[in-house]
């Protein structure tokens, strides 16, 4: 069995992190989801309602594992006994930040295998960040929220203030 991660902060799941896990599933036999803790980022989302969302958006794919982790994300691939590692690259930044991400990696587990997953052009402006800009100024976000999640996201966030 072929299996990979795909992990992130996940604040929140936008329809570029579906797609990810898409076409994951059309590569691997299961993707496990890791919702990473990340202490130089303040979540808007607490880890257990992004696990919650995840869950939900892919609640009909049993191949799809989510979980929270805490740690490198080599510990994380040793632990799920995988060396495939799944990243979402939507422009140059993205890819300058992981490859040089990749190759510290490397070092730490030489069997590492990082795979790539371009965005498609109508998602490549698609980000976490433009989603809570958008809920912070009151413009509609719905494109960038899988359909699945959208009417949970929006009771999330009735009670939260975004700065």
């Amino acid at each position: 069995m072929k299996k990979c991660v795909f992990a992130g902060t996940f604040d929140p799941p936008t329809t570029g992190h579906e797609r990810v896990i898409e076409v994951s599933l059309s590569l691997f036999d299961e993707v496990v989801v890791a919702i990473m803790k990340n202490t130089r980022k303040s979540p808007f989302l607490t880890e257990e309602e992004r696990l919650s969302l995840i869950k939900k958006m892919f609640s009909d794919e049993p191949r799809v594992k989510v979980l929270i982790f805490d740690g490198a994300a080599v510990d994380l691939l040793k632990a799920e006994n995988t060396p495939f590692y799944v990243r979402g690259v939507r422009n140059t930044v993205d890819f300058e930040y992981e490859n040089s991400d990749f190759f510290a990696s490397k070092k730490l587990m030489p069997e590492l295998v990082e795979i790539y997953i371009p965005s498609e052009q109508e998602n490549l402006h698609i980000s976490s960040t433009l989603v809570k800009n958008s809920v912070r100024f009151n413009k509609d976000y719905s494109d960038y929220i899988p359909q699945k999640i959208r009417q949970e996201f929006l009771q999330l966030i009735k009670n939260k203030h975004i700065n």
